[in-house]
């Protein structure tokens, strides 16, 4: 009791003594870290700099509410310009350093209004709108920042893209005392009129010195391939007309010429040919009997005769652009927004954005000493070529001409490629339209290793009218544990599928898509429905596949979802008697096709038989209703480099209700017709893609003598 007594007495006065005696120590150690993450988080976010403050925001883009700065006499002035500058010369790629989107960042001045000594402005215009539409498109980007410690390259909100309304010197002087210019360095100008009389230098006469220049005329002579950046001149009518989409297509002109201002030499050369070729020639120019004025810049004549302008390019397949004073001429853009193939004759030009667009798609560039020749060299043009051309030119204006927008973006991804050149554009990004969502399918040459089991596969079933057969099929195919998605592909355009309630109740979606025409390309059509990986292809009529052989043929494509993964196997094979190629479906030791009635593989190829098929493959096997199979077999090898792979032993699809009438295969013609498609399929890819292989895929314990329930897939079925 004594003891107890004793240790209550002390302990609770013991407790309140130690915190009195550490209390001013841990509050004191408390505020130090506080104070430390308050330092540390006012450090991080706080601006790094007075020049990261001013962002380039909608209440900043007023000259008339920038800041007033004079520019003394004697302020430096930059050197003239460098021609020897190439990327690893003039810029510092290390400031652009690496990042996880593998895209620069670009910093934009802040608008000043620049005057000289005695007031007077460097510009008679001021921030022009084009200026002032391409600076809020990079504010607007995703290559912006305005943190100038981050940025890579840096545009000087100096507007210069015509060089009429600039005091050259004064300028240059300009440039010269931006904080960051460091001889221009990572310094991006924009120019559509460089030059001026009498002379019209074909690159921008302010001293820059190591600043890249996107220019509007360069020639072969003022342009460093690789460092600068030929752009387009905007024409001001993209804003104002719009001009529909044309089909490509014969039109009421072969050729037509509508610049104004063409030398007089070359108008004679058009008048001769005019006379030559009559009606088929449409050589237009200003009309005289109207007003000036911005009516009469949309108005051509021919004789008393007034058209329309940019409409009536509209009506011409090809149009001359020829050099005026200046060589880029902004003829060119209104050109491709019609649709017109341009035929340009400016030597020494270099075409906008020809680093990554193929003009030869698009234009025809001809020797303006073979201008007499243009009429015949226009006839040797095949029709078809002609409206690819014809596409190819208004889609180029779409993408990259239309907007200064569309401009400065195609500007900045160039030098973007340059710097981050793995993960730049590819030539088919810069000049094949967008027809299919590529960003939604990868490739599966760049899978990873094995694909994920859990995401499954989804079983396409091609069908025109065998109900009975496909709702077998149907159910059958239901019990494999990975379909994840079942998508029918109705091929009967005179009668409509089964009513909702007559199908088979299956665990997972199933879906029917109605097909335009009867063709058996449907099958291999990238329906927007397949969101798996794996694509299982099986015909309405295949019943005698058990699920143990379709699930073991899912997890085969697993590990190899760069193939063909099928069931009964086929050769093609040299007869040396006829000297062509042979479909063999006897027993042989070798494979190098597999049947498309029922094989796994990615929805990649989908892709790339319906869009990238080579010439008319295609459209041959639709019309003889035989061979996609062949085809899809010959495009995967061609790709790959590798052969399909057969899984199991099964040699044939034997359907016991089938009747000759209905089962396509059993035609007599048929066998001839697949020996045609191997040779006709060859000759269009211009070799022989297939491979040969001795070797099939079976579960590991097939043949093993081992209890049935102890292996994985037990029924595998017979030959």
């Amino acid at each position: 009791m004594c003891a107890s007594g004793k240790y209550s007495s002390r302990g609770p006065a013991l407790i309140p003594r130690m915190k009195t005696k550490h209390r001013i120590y841990y509050i004191t150690l408390f505020s130090v870290v506080l104070l430390g993450l308050i330092a540390t988080g006012m450090f991080q976010f706080w601006p790094h700099s007075i020049e990261s403050t001013a962002d380039w925001t909608l209440d900043k883009r007023s000259v008339h509410d920038a800041p007033l700065v004079r520019l003394p006499v004697s302020s430096p002035i930059p050197e003239r310009g460098d021609l020897s500058c190439r990327m690893h010369t003039c810029f510092d790629v290390y400031r652009c350093g690496y990042n996880p989107k593998n895209r620069i960042k670009v910093y934009i001045y802040p608008l000043q209004r620049l005057v000289d000594e005695v007031g007077v402005p460097i510009s008679s215009t001021g921030l022009s709108r084009e200026y002032n539409d391409l600076l809020s498109a990079i504010s607007d980007s995703d290559f912006y920042t305005d943190d100038v410690t981050r940025a890579c390259l840096f545009v000087p909100s100096i507007d210069v893209l015509n060089q009429n309304s600039l005091r050259i010197r004064e300028t240059a002087q300009a440039l010269a005392i931006l904080p960051r210019w460091d001889r221009g360095m990572n310094h991006l100008l924009f120019n559509m009129l460089p030059g001026g009389p009498p002379d019209y230098n074909t690159a921008l006469d302010v001293p820059r010195d190591r600043a890249l220049l996107a220019g509007g005329g360069f020639s072969t002579w003022t342009y460093r391939q690789g460092y600068d950046v030929s752009i387009p001149v905007y024409s001001p009518l993209s804003a104002d007309v719009e001009l529909p989409e044309r089909q490509p297509g014969p039109r009421r002109y072969f050729i037509l010429s509508s610049q104004t201002a063409i030398h007089r030499e070359y108008r004679g050369e058009l008048e001769r040919l005019k006379e030559e070729n009559g009606e088929a020639l449409l050589l237009l120019d200003k009309c005289s009997n109207l007003s000036q004025g911005a009516a009469s810049v949309r108005k051509r004549c021919y004789k008393s005769q007034v058209y329309d302008y940019p409409q009536v390019l509209q009506e011409s397949s090809f149009c001359v652009v020829l050099r005026g004073a200046r060589l880029g001429q902004a003829a060119l853009s209104d050109v491709l927004q019609a649709g017109c193939v341009p035929v340009v004759l400016a030597d020494s030009y270099i075409l906008p954005f020809s680093e990554v667009l193929d003009w030869k798609r698009a234009s025809v560039v001809i020797p303006e000493e073979k201008l007499p020749e243009m009429y015949t060299i226009l006839k040797s043009i095949p029709h078809r070529q002609v409206e690819e051309m014809q596409r190819q030119a208004r889609w180029f204006w779409d993408a990259y001409f239309s907007s200064m927008k569309a401009i400065g973006m195609t500007t900045l991804q160039i030098i973007n490629d340059r710097i981050y050149p793995y993960a730049a554009h590819t030539y088919e990004q810069w000049n094949n339209p967008p027809v299919v969502k590529w960003s939604s399918v990868n490739s599966p040459l760049f899978l990873p290793l094995i694909p994920p089991r859990s995401p499954g596969f989804t079983a396409v079933v091609l069908t025109y009218d065998r109900i009975e057969s496909l709702f077998r099929v149907i159910t059958e195919i239901s019990k494999v544990p990975s379909l994840a998605k079942l998508l029918v592909v109705w091929n009967n355009q005179n009668k409509s599928p089964p009513e909702e309630s007559l199908w088979p109740k299956i665990a997972v979606p199933l879906k029917v898509v109605r097909t335009k025409e009867n063709k058996l390309s449907n099958r291999f059509f990238p329906y927007d429905e397949i969101e798996t990986e794996a694509v299982l292809a099986i015909d309405d009529d295949i019943i005698m596949l058990t699920s143990d052989e379709l699930q073991f043929g899912y997890e085969v494509w697993r590990e190899f979802p760069d193939r063909l993964v099928g069931y009964p196997g086929r050769l093609h094979l040299w007869d040396h008697e006829m000297g062509k190629w042979k479909y063999e479906s006897e027993w042989t030791n070798e494979v190098s096709m597999v049947l498309t009635g029922a094989a796994f593989y990615h929805k990649y190829f989908n892709y790339l038989y319906t869009y990238k098929m080579p010439g008319d493959i295609k459209n041959w096997v639709d019309a003889h209703m035989n061979c996609e199979d062949i085809a899809m077999n010959f495009l995967v090898a061609n790709i790959t480099g590798k052969a399909p792979i057969k899984v199991t032993p099964r040699k044939k699809f034997k359907c016991p209700e089938c009747t000759a009438i209905d089962g396509l295969s059993l035609d007599q013609t048929h066998m001839v017709e697949r020996s045609e498609c191997i040779n006709k399929f060859a000759s269009v890819f211009g070799t022989m893609p297939l491979k040969v292989v001795e070797h099939r895929a079976d579960p590991v314990l097939y043949k093993d003598d081992f209890p049935e329930k102890l292996k994985s897939f037990p029924n595998i079925g017979s030959l």
